[in-house]
């Protein structure tokens, strides 16, 4: 006789498979904003070092060194936030949390239609995008820019 599998309860995006690379991509942007702190500091030190090399960008060539760096910045924030590259990046704002994940779209504010354990009206089974903004934002040194109202 065959034994019934108990349910997986575990968030899968709709339309995926729990192997699929959706699945992954979304294991890796919550454990982005569990190290919100760490990715903050990340920044810090890369914008530095990028600000200590303008003589070379200068040499270059803006123009012709903002199309690999672009690059670079694209795959890098796919991977770890599933950034969609919007133009308006606020994610040392909303604790790594990409705000362009919430299945609504929005990107200056949560809706207010967060369930009582923290996930989506929209997608019942998925953390709200905004309730994991303020997880990392209260791990961040700069985490009270997620108080700051966000221009539409």
């Amino acid at each position: 006789m065959l034994k019934k599998r108990a349910p997986d309860t575990a968030y899968k995006p709709s339309g995926v498979s729990g192997v699929g690379r959706a699945r992954a991509r979304y294991s890796i942007r919550l454990w982005s904003v569990r190290n919100a702190r760490f990715f903050e500091w990340f920044y810090a030190q890369f914008a530095d070092t990028l600000l200590k090399l303008h003589w070379f960008w200068k040499a270059v060539g803006y123009g012709r060194a903002e199309r690999p760096v672009k690059a670079v910045e694209k795959v890098a924030k796919r991977f770890l936030f599933d950034c969609r590259m919007c133009g308006q990046c606020a994610l040392s704002s909303t604790g790594m949390s990409c705000p362009m994940n919430c299945p609504k779209g929005l990107r200056n504010g949560p809706c207010g239609g967060v369930r009582a354990n923290g996930h989506c009206e929209v997608e019942p089974d998925m953390p709200c995008v905004w309730v994991q903004a303020w997880q990392g934002s209260r791990q961040m040194r700069k985490g009270d820019a997620i108080l700051a109202v966000q221009k539409p």
